[in-house]
């Protein structure tokens, strides 16, 4: 079979499942492939915008990469913001961007371009396949490296003749598990809230539902306050779970609200700062007074290090569940109209907020 095949049907045995597609020439080998791999699903999107920005949806809600197809670095630069949102939000996406034939491209055509320039400061790891044979190689390492912790956007470039090439499937690999926190930093975030004034700030994957599941036992036992980032890449809600309040947009209400506390302990969260920087008010958005504690990175296991901190305080009576709210009645104002989208949305909905 061709690399082209050879290459989706790697990808399948890798997991993955969706391709957002907005093909041109040099992707028609890839395109013909799709056709032969009926496990893994096309989409297509009429721009390439979409389909950065569906991959990077799907790997949020997924935890687990999509393909993208884009035509040659023009394709690709149409894409880069939603890239970049999905870089920032630890996103697992692989993009496959065609380029001409390897022996075109001293031609200088009119869509020639340095994709790579492109593909750098939005990817966590980048290949230009140089042969048929080892493409679907390439291929693998590319899902692995988007799925290992804390996830990434990989790009692989496929020359067209690089496509028409023989090869054969490769079997998958193993992406890189979330690491353990360590016994030291589990220790420093017990003795932080065993005092008053202590206030946890959630991210990644601590605001899933086991995530804060534990964070609200800690919350219970100790008094800390729970915060989310600003912006996450995902989190959960629902009647059974605990509510991390967001930090605000603005510095000047985000240092209010960190005002009052002496620690700060950071899981699966990078330390606050401001979306920009404001003339008179600091980077930081954690005031002199309070001090931040790193106990759980990105990459980390999150929910293990709450888990087992959990563990160490004594147990606090179960969170009770609140009921779905009634349909509200009377004026309509941003409370109301929350209100009438909670009475009426199904369970497992998703929320873009």
């Amino acid at each position: 079979m061709d690399a082209a095949e050879a290459l989706l049907r790697s990808a399948v045995r890798a997991g993955v499942e969706v391709c957002f597609a907005n093909p041109g020439t040099t992707e028609m080998g890839l395109v013909r492939a799709l056709d032969e791999v009926s496990e893994m699903r096309a989409v297509l999107g009429l721009f390439e915008g979409v389909c950065t920005g569906a991959a990077d949806g799907y790997g949020r809600m997924r935890g687990k990469p999509a393909l993208t197809l884009l035509h040659l670095g023009p394709g690709l630069a149409n894409g880069l913001a939603n890239l970049h949102n999905a870089r920032r939000a630890n996103a697992p996406v692989v993009n496959l961007v065609g380029d001409h034939a390897s022996w075109h491209l001293a031609a200088d055509a009119p869509l020639t371009s340095d994709i790579e320039s492109f593909a750098r400061p939005v990817s966590g790891w980048f290949r230009h396949a140089r042969a048929a044979g080892t493409a679907p190689r390439d291929l693998v390492e590319a899902v692995a490296a988007a799925g290992s912790a804390p996830g990434a956007v990989a790009t692989l470039v496929l020359p067209t003749d690089v496509q028409e090439g023989e090869a054969s499937p490769c079997e998958p690999l193993t992406a890189r598990a979330p690491a353990a926190v360590s016994a030291d930093r589990l220790a420093s975030a017990r003795e932080a809230l065993s005092a008053d004034g202590a206030a946890l700030l959630l991210g990644s994957s601590a605001l899933s539902a086991a995530g804060l599941a534990a964070a609200g036992r800690i919350a219970a036992a100790t008094g800390a306050r729970l915060i989310a980032e600003t912006f996450t890449a995902r989190a959960e809600r629902g009647a059974a779970l605990p509510r991390a309040t967001r930090l605000p947009y603005f510095p000047e209400p985000a240092l209010a609200m960190l005002e009052p506390f002496r620690r700060l302990l950071l899981f699966g969260s990078r330390s606050p700062v401001a979306f920009f920087g404001y003339t008179g008010l600091p980077s930081s958005l954690i005031p002199e007074s309070c001090r931040a504690i790193p106990v759980a990175a990105p990459g980390d296991d999150a929910v293990a290090a709450l888990l087992e901190l959990a563990e160490a305080f004594p147990a606090a009576p179960a969170a009770r569940s609140e009921p779905r709210p009634q349909a509200p009645v009377g004026d309509l104002t941003p409370e109301s109209l929350a209100l009438a989208v909670c009475a009426v949305q199904p369970d497992g909905a998703i929320v873009v907020d």
